[in-house]
């Protein structure tokens, strides 16, 4: 071990720990030796080595007591400090040899067996404090061990011939496990210098994993906000073009502008349901989606399935039939359907002959929902990969060119809702025969409920002599959404900020006018939501004024929003059908 090492100072500092036991563990040889001679040995030489040892062992205790106040002293000569240890222990070593060769011939075999015995000890007690340092390990046995050798060979006898040799095996002995000792003390050091370098490797590399998680979730996040911000935006042109489309089947009659009308409503129904796959995921990943679990029947369900699929499936030749009906389920009925519908449409898609078959069967205290198809299949090798976002099975033929391509989420979006409510999701399918999904829900319990009084739906609605405050910053929706409540007959006051809305408010107050609602957007500005238009309206008019907000946000909490405000919510891009029901429960008139 050198000056320069850089473990010295604690090497240094453990030799000076173990001052304090190995003076106890000396005083006590000493005791032992003087008890054993007292009688035998000359009094003369007995008090010379007393003294000798009385020197050595203040020395040590002196050099000790120093230590201890300047061991932390970053100006501490640790090499020298070292040196007078050694120094110290050598004279010890040196004391017990003298002892040997001073008493060994002065006593019976008793005092000579306790004298080899007392110096032995010394010698391999000192293995584990000197075996580091090989040269002062050396020395100190042979301070130890050359003395007591040769005085018991003049003794000239065969015993004592034989005790010396057995005394130079015992010193090769002592030797050898000091030198095993200081190995395995070396590659223990290795190993603590091995297991430090790969702790900091492993620190460096979780750092570095650390960092790539959080550059994912940054990512992740990114892309999650990128789509919540963008469905707002994305959302108002789609709804401008229904709103429009609307306004011109008002305004004509002619069976062409009415096939026009179709065909733009079909196009905006195709790309609403590919963008509703896009902000599916976004509600999923931005935790907007809460389960709510209820009971309710698969009959109500199941109505609306058959009634928005049976058309699709009848114009490409299928059958769609639904069985097991009369059972009670125990889901959130929204997420439910939303399954459903993805698992269907996705039948539909990949069918071209045959049907879609869609069961309900209890399994004890579950349902097993299935939907069954006869279309193309999926491979074992895809089976896996169905449910990653984006990806699509390879159909061995081409589909039909006028079948909608989808985005490769619906089965992302299945297996995301399906995991929130805690549902099981499995499949099963065989190439070029069909494929069948299974979802476990629990068993629900049959509801009492009123059931509604027959009636139409509306067909019209008339809004004469009602005056609609309009906020909305978007021109195009803004002007569609006007010329459409024109064409109910409605007068409209259409504002693109707050500030517009404030100002004609205190001038149609003043005026004596009243609006009769108001439908705003919730993002107007950077500054201001629709939230802020309504209660500059209610500031004026009362708090009794109705409101609509129509936003293509996905924001979390508008639910609560609403309810806290008093306004109802209708999402983006709004069905106008929807709308003029919205308005006409809002204002209290019927439709005809």
């Amino acid at each position: 071990m050198t000056s320069h090492d850089p473990d010295l100072p604690d090497h240094v500092r453990n030799l000076y720990t173990y001052t304090p036991s190995s003076l106890a563990g000396n005083l006590i040889g000493a005791v032992v030796i003087v008890l054993l001679y007292a009688g035998f040995a000359s009094l003369l030489s007995l008090s010379l080595w007393c003294v000798a040892f009385t020197v050595v062992w203040v020395y040590r205790a002196w050099i000790a007591a120093r230590f201890k106040r300047i061991e932390l002293n970053p100006d501490t000569d640790f090499p020298r400090w070292r040196r007078l240890w050694n120094a110290g222990v050598l004279a010890s070593g040196a004391l017990w040899g003298a002892a040997v060769w001073m008493f060994y011939g002065a006593g019976d075999s008793i005092q000579q067996i306790g004298l080899i015995i007392t110096v032995y000890s010394y010698c391999v007690a000192s293995v584990p404090v000197l075996a580091d340092q090989r040269r002062a390990f050396l020395a100190f046995l042979g301070f130890c061990f050359v003395p007591t050798i040769t005085r018991i060979a003049l003794e000239g006898s065969l015993y004592s011939y034989e005790l010396a040799g057995v005394l130079l095996l015992a010193m090769a002995m002592t030797a050898l496990l000091g030198r095993n000792y200081r190995q395995a003390m070396e590659r223990v050091i290795e190993l603590k210098l091995r297991t430090e370098h790969l702790l900091e490797q492993l620190r460096k590399e979780k750092a570095a994993a650390d960092l790539a998680r959080q550059e994912a979730e940054v990512a992740n996040r990114a892309k999650t906000q990128f789509f919540a911000a963008a469905s707002h935006d994305l959302r108002q042109p789609l709804h401008a073009v229904g709103l429009f489309a609307e306004a011109l089947r008002n305004k004509s009659r002619d069976e062409e502008v009415i096939q026009l009308v179709n065909s733009i409503n079909s196009s905006v129904d195709a790309l609403e349901g590919l963008f509703s796959e896009l902000l599916d995921i976004t509600k999923i990943d931005t935790g907007a989606v809460e389960v709510n679990p209820q009971h309710f029947k698969l009959k109500d369900l199941f109505a609306r399935l058959r009634l928005h699929y049976e058309p699709t499936a009848f114009e490409k030749g299928l059958m769609l039939k639904f069985r097991g009906e009369q059972h009670h389920a125990y889901a959130d009925p929204v997420l439910v359907d939303r399954i459903l519908r993805n698992l269907i449409s996705n039948a539909i898609r990949y069918t071209e002959d045959g049907g879609i078959l869609v069961t309900c069967r209890p399994r004890g205290d579950r349902l097993l929902i299935q939907v069954w198809d006869t279309g193309i299949g999926i491979r074992a090798s895809e089976q896996d990969r169905i449910f990653e976002e984006f990806y699509q099975v390879e159909a061995d033929r081409p589909l039909p060119a006028h079948h909608r391509k989808g985005l490769g989420l619906g089965l992302s979006i299945v297996r995301r809702l399906a995991n929130l409510m805690g549902a099981s999701l499995t499949l099963k399918s065989r190439p070029g025969h069909g494929t069948v999904f299974s979802l476990v829900i629990p068993l629900g319990k049959a509801q009492r409920s009123l059931e509604p009084l027959p009636g139409r739906a509306p067909l019209g609605l008339t809004l004469e002599r009602k005056l609609i405050a309009v906020v909305e910053d978007e021109p195009s929706v803004r002007d569609g959404l006007e010329v459409l409540l024109k064409g109910w007959g409605a007068t409209v006051a259409a504002f693109d900020t707050v500030e517009g809305c404030r100002q004609w408010a205190e001038q149609a107050h003043h005026q004596g006018q009243r609006p009769d609602l108001a439908i705003v957007d919730y993002r107007i500005d950077h500054q201001h939501t629709g939230i802020d238009a309504i209660q500059v309206l209610r500031k004026v008019f009362g708090p009794e004024l109705p409101a609509i907000v129509v936003t293509g946000s996905t924001t979390a909490g508008l639910e609560e929003e609403a309810q806290r405000h008093d306004f109802h919510l209708l999402i983006k891009p709004v069905v106008p059908n929807k709308l003029r029901a919205m308005i006409a429960f809002k204002l209290g008139v019927r439709s005809h």
